[in-house]
């Protein structure tokens, strides 16, 4: 037991000299107080000669014991009087005793703590320990290679913000890492901060409750990544509840998909919004799905300021009339394949759904068993829609496809009636009969039967790389987008394509012989002229906030309709309103908003874009004039909108995990019953999936909304 007991004393004396300057110098002065006490005392018991020195010396005979301790002189002086007598005997041995033992603690002692406190401050600095912001600062929870597009993004909205990382990894590789991507200028920004990100100590240390904004990113690596990022969360909720200042936004990122998913309609993180605080959930694979379908532009991250666009998926506009239909092609079934699926479902919607849908399709060597899951994952999807199976991995003389409709629980008009549809190819795509395919979807593509577009998002880089470069001929030929996914730079792939895209005065000429004998001759780029990055780590986080504004108000619309008359306010109404009163409410209703209703509303927002490109394609103007976007719509316009909106929020229910009603659950089955069957809705059975036609009154409000696109589209006054 005594043993234990001093090995604590000593820990606890080790822990004290170690915490601060200032109790460092504390000890010392604890030292000099004991010094002084027994140079007192040996003085005394060396008899009465000290006193008699000292009141020859003018000197008060409790300050000569200090005298001694610190004055490196003193000893001589004292040895030399000023009358030239000098003190021996007992007095000499006690004093020179008294000024050896000062001159090794404040001679050697003060001199090594200094120099030791400023080592271990330089250290303290280094390693994380010191913090210096109080408030106003953004603060980064974790650390991946995914960060520096977080940091990016901040310094996008305030160059002069300061980034606060919180980090369990070493702090001096994190910045090491962290100089690759960023000025000194801006690592003067960044701050580096050692600790946990679940533990509320390291909160106080870092002033959450004062800070702009939180990013919860954690470590992609980690295999319990989404596990500590949801009790980061809960920690900062606890933490918040007892502050009067809160962060306004907390951005929570998710790395499995179906977590991510369940998010999208769960109130687990109902205590954030009570909080006064909104809270943004964010994948890496949706993410920059988004920035593909939505935002259509990456950043050369090697080049701040250089952005890049990305083609148009859907061409140069879908119209009413039009047969041709947009054609997504995912090499391989991975997160990006799944994810980018998905958010093209949620977003790819045109007015010619009647003639012929958006397909989507997965090639893949394990199709059958990826099928499985992927209809597993989104089975109330399916069970209102058929899907496309072929089976390219043998070689029989016909190749073995079928509608698959063993998942269908509904039949007749019932069934069927979405826009969207998914195919599943089962074959190595480096195999002629998948390569084949490729090359006759491009020869529709060059018809204008169909809008191709191949994304390359295999689990081996090197094997996107090498599909990328060695596509069929007729995919360059014919100018079809290939997206090659890339984990960490765009250099090659964006180089490679701005060097084969030519100017006008230095397009190339493709010259062929027609079936008349004549020569028919076209300008083009050259072979990469049109193959794409994503998925760059670096350039991974990208907000869009014109995206979140329209959801806002689009909200804002459907709560202050009257659903008596199914209309919104009249567009003089709304102009009569001053901005800042429509943005104040629209904000209030959004915060209250479910997050069900709120990502309804998100994905409604992301179609606004192609929305509008439909407009300029039915009125015969070129996709990108935007000259008649504010023009008021016409029935005729107005009512395909309508359709196509309709269809989008079919898909969109679907695959955040509603389901049709069967005919017993169905209220349009039972008007009588209507009060009881529309309770089935928090049960996420929704009675208005189902083709457009089939709506009563309600599809009203279809048209309504229509007319507005132009009012929200103005009102946040961002370019499409």
């Amino acid at each position: 037991m005594k043993t234990k007991r001093n090995r604590s004393l000593w820990l606890r004396f080790d822990r004290l000299l170690s915490k601060s300057l200032i109790r460092q110098f504390a000890i010392l002065g604890v030292v000099l107080i004991i010094a002084l006490g027994l140079s007192y005392l040996m003085l005394s018991w060396s008899g009465a000669e000290w006193e008699r020195f000292c009141n020859a010396e003018h000197l008060n005979k409790y300050l000569l014991p200090l005298y001694l301790l610190t004055d490196s002189n003193a000893l001589n002086n004292l040895y030399m009087g000023s009358d030239n007598t000098h003190v021996h005997g007992w007095m000499l041995i006690a004093s020179s005793l008294i000024f050896l033992f000062g001159a090794f603690v404040f001679n050697g002692i003060i001199i090594g703590i200094i120099t030791n406190s400023i080592e271990r401050r330089v250290s303290d600095y280094k390693e994380g320990h010191i913090h210096y912001l109080k408030s106003g600062h953004y603060i980064i929870m974790g650390y991946d290679e995914r960060v520096p597009s977080f940091i990016t993004h901040i310094f996008d909205k305030d160059k002069e913000a300061y980034v606060l990382i919180l980090t369990a990894k070493e702090t001096v590789s994190v910045k090491e890492l962290l100089l690759k991507s960023f000025t000194e200028k801006q690592m003067e920004r960044i701050i580096i901060n050692y600790g946990h990100r679940i533990s509320t100590e390291a909160f106080k240390d870092i002033h959450l409750e004062a800070a702009e904004e939180v990013f919860v990113v954690g470590n992609h690596q980690h295999s319990t990544h989404d596990a500590l990022n949801v009790e980061c969360v809960d920690s900062i909720c606890r933490y918040l509840k007892g502050q009067e200042q809160r962060p306004a936004r907390i951005t929570c990122v998710f790395k499995d998909l179906d977590t991510y998913a369940a998010f999208k309609t769960s109130e687990i993180f109902s205590e954030v919004k009570d909080l006064g605080v909104e809270f943004v959930p964010y994948n890496f694979y949706s993410g920059w799905a988004k920035q593909v379908f939505v935002k259509r532009q990456y950043r050369d991250f090697d080049n701040p300021g250089t952005v890049y666009k990305y083609p148009l998926v859907y061409g140069k506009g879908i119209k009413p009339d039009d047969e041709k239909y947009v054609h997504l092609v995912f090499v391989g079934t991975t997160n990006f394949a799944v994810a980018f699926a998905m958010e093209a479902a949620n977003v790819l919607h045109f007015p010619n759904a009647d003639k012929a849908k958006t397909r989507i399709t997965f090639i893949d060597v394990n199709a059958d068993k990826e099928k499985d899951e992927f209809i597993t994952r989104n089975r109330h999807f399916f069970e209102v829609q058929a899907y496309r199976y072929i089976d390219l991995s043998s070689e029989p003389k016909e190749v073995p496809g079928y509608i698959g409709s063993e998942y269908l629980k509904f039949t007749g008009d019932d069934a069927n009636f979405l826009d969207v549809e998914f195919e599943f190819i089962k074959g190595d795509v480096f195999s002629q009969r998948v390569q084949d395919m490729i090359g006759s979807w491009a020869e529709e593509h060059k018809e204008d039967k169909q809008c191709l577009s191949i994304f390359l998002a295999l689990a081996d880089q090197r094997q996107n790389f090498v599909l990328g470069m060695n596509m069929p001929d007729e995919v360059y030929s014919f100018e079809v987008p290939v997206f090659i996914h890339q984990n960490r730079s765009d250099n090659f792939v964006t180089n490679l394509r701005n060097a084969d895209t030519k100017k006008k005065d230095k397009k190339l000429t493709y010259s062929v012989v027609n079936e008349k004998g004549g020569v028919e001759s076209k300008d083009c780029d050259a072979r990469y002229a049109h193959i794409y990055p994503f998925g760059m780590n670096e350039t991974a986080f990208s907000a869009d906030n014109y995206s979140l504004k329209r959801a806002k108000l689009i909200n804002y619309l459907y709560e202050t309709a009257n659903y008596e008359t199914y209309k919104f306010q009249g567009i003089l109404v709304l102009d009569a309103i001053p901005e800042d009163q429509i943005w104040e409410e629209a904000n209030t209703y959004w915060q209250k908003l479910s997050v069900a209703l709120k990502w309804s509303n998100l994905y409604n927002s992301y179609t606004m874009r192609t929305k509008q490109r439909t407009l300029r394609a039915m009125r015969g103007l070129d996709i990108d004039d935007e000259s008649h976007d504010y023009d008021t719509l016409s029935d005729y316009e107005a009512e395909q909108l309508a359709i196509v909106e309709h269809n989008r929020w079919n898909v969109e229910k679907l695959l955040m995990g509603y389901r049709k009603p069967k005919k017993a659950e169905d209220k349009y089955e039972y008007p009588e019953f209507v009060s009881k069957l529309k309770e089935n809705k928090d049960l996420f059975i929704h009675h208005d999936i189902r083709p457009f036609g089939q709506l009563k009154t309600i599809m009203k409000l279809d048209y309504e909304f229509s007319r507005y696109i132009p009012w929200i589209m103005k009102m946040t006054g961002a370019p499409v």
